[in-house]
C-alpha cells in the first residue's frame, strides 16, 4: 500500500481501458443502487435510505442509543445534517435526544419502541430488495469476491483517512 499519494511532478496513472470499464460499472452502482433501494423505503416505509440506516444503526446499539457524533460517521453525514434528520425523526416519535449521562458535552440519539417498530415493520421489504438487486444477481464466487473487494477497498480507505 503506498504511504503517500503520488509527486505532482509524477505522470499520472491512466485506467487501462479494462480500469476504466470497471469504473465505470462500480460508480454507476454506486450511484444507482442508494436510490433504488431508496425508493422502496420510501414507498414501502416513508424512510430516506440514510434515514432507515440511522435507525438501524441505533437498533444494533446497546440500549439503542449513540453518540450523535459517532451517528453522523455511521451515516457519513456532517453534524448539523444528522441534527436535522434527527429532529425530523424526533417529530416522528422514532427517536429521541438526550444529554450522555457520562459527559454532559455529548448528546445521545436514542431509538424508541416506535420507532424500533417502525424499523422492523420496514426491515423485510428492504432485505427483500437488497436480496433481488444484489445477492440474487450474484452466484456463490461472485458473492466472495465482492466481500473481498468491498473489504480491501474499505480497508485502503481507513489507511488514508488516518493519515489526515
Amino acid at each position: 500500500m503506498p504511504d503517500q499519494p503520488p509527486h505532482p511532478n509524477h505522470q499520472p496513472r491512466w485506467l487501462s481501458a479494462a480500469q476504466r470499464e470497471a469504473w465505470q460499472q462500480f460508480a454507476m452502482m454506486l450511484h444507482r443502487l442508494p436510490a433504488a433501494l431508496g425508493a422502496q423505503l420510501q414507498q414501502d416505509a416513508d424512510l430516506s435510505y440514510v434515514e432507515y440506516y440511522v435507525l438501524a444503526g441505533l437498533s444494533d446499539q446497546p440500549e439503542h442509543r449513540m453518540r450523535m457524533s459517532e451517528l453522523a460517521v455511521l451515516a457519513n453525514s456532517e453534524q448539523s445534517r444528522l441534527s436535522h434528520m434527527i429532529s425530523r425523526l424526533e417529530r416522528r416519535g422514532f427517536v429521541r435526544r438526550e444529554p450522555d449521562p457520562t459527559n454532559g458535552r455529548y448528546t445521545h440519539a436514542i431509538l424508541t419502541e416506535a420507532g424500533h417498530a417502525h424499523l422492523a415493520e420496514a426491515a423485510p421489504g428492504h432485505v427483500a430488495r437488497v436480496r433481488d438487486l444484489v445477492f440474487d444477481a450474484l452466484d456463490p464466487s461472485e458473492l466472495d469476491n465482492l466481500r473481498t473487494a468491498a473489504k480491501k477497498i474499505s480497508e485502503r480507505i481507513d489507511h488514508w483517512e488516518q493519515r489526515k
